[in-house]
């Protein structure tokens, strides 16, 4: 399944039990009552809340005898309109969203601004201050590449490497909206929004982008940026081999 979403109304997207407001517990449960069946839904990442998707892919297996055209239509009646399945086909049964994944792509929007925009205050995170977009395409540069992003990743927890590898940054300004895209092999807990809170720090001039270079030594999330919010960032694309 390739779904699109607005993540505005949902605490992200994996299942909790402490609500049903996320958009794995919403489906699931459809795809529940559509199959007839106890269904696990499959995630190539978990988007946090208020994080929207253009390209969000999931998986489930199913012994229900309806056409991936029937399901279509039927999750597409029913789902919330915040909420779509823009395609769907029937995959390996070894196919994994998540673990077969090889490449993701982000867009964080930045309102830079001091009157926020009523038609995208949604989907861009409002900062007055001007930036210096050069000095943030400097210290984007430095960001990519394959390093330990161990200080952009606020999971204290994690066990697995905190290696990965970034291939490129892109930072436009359109009017009064930046918007920076992030393309990688993968992306750690909250690591996207972490890189924009401290390209935001370089760019008002709080810190140099040669400082990044010390925050792949530290491994300390405390010397990197400030994490921005949820509502500027999708998920634009997951890519797999051929």
């Amino acid at each position: 399944m390739i779904l699109q979403y607005e993540g505005t109304r949902y605490q992200g997207w994996q299942k909790q039990t402490a609500t049903a407001n996320t958009i794995q517990g919403r489906l699931e449960e459809l795809l529940s009552k559509m199959t007839g069946e106890q269904i696990k839904l499959n995630g190539s990442g978990r988007t946090d809340a208020g994080v929207h998707a253009e390209h969000q892919v999931a998986n489930f297996c199913t012994k229900s005898t309806m056409t991936t055209e029937e399901m279509f239509s039927y999750i597409n009646r029913y789902l919330p309109l915040d909420i779509r399945v823009i395609s769907m086909d029937e995959a390996d049964l070894r196919f994994h969203s998540r673990l077969h994944a090889k490449e993701k792509v982000y867009l964080y929007r930045i309102h830079n601004d001091k009157v926020a925009d009523v038609f995208t205050r949604r989907y861009t995170y409002q900062y007055e201050n001007p930036l210096d977009i050069k000095a943030m395409e400097q210290a984007a540069e430095l960001l990519c590449g394959t390093h330990d992003f161990k200080a952009f990743c606020t999971n204290k927890r994690l066990k697995k490497s905190t290696v990965r590898t970034v291939f490129y940054i892109s930072i436009e300004k359109k009017d009064r909206e930046i918007r920076i895209t992030y393309h990688a092999n993968g992306f750690l807990y909250h690591m996207v929004r972490i890189m924009t809170g401290t390209l935001i720090e370089v760019g008002n001039g709080s810190r140099t982008p040669e400082s990044i270079p010390q925050l792949f030594n530290s491994k300390d999330r405390e010397k990197a940026g400030m994490l921005v919010p949820g509502q500027g960032l999708t998920l634009l694309d997951v890519r797999y081999e051929s």
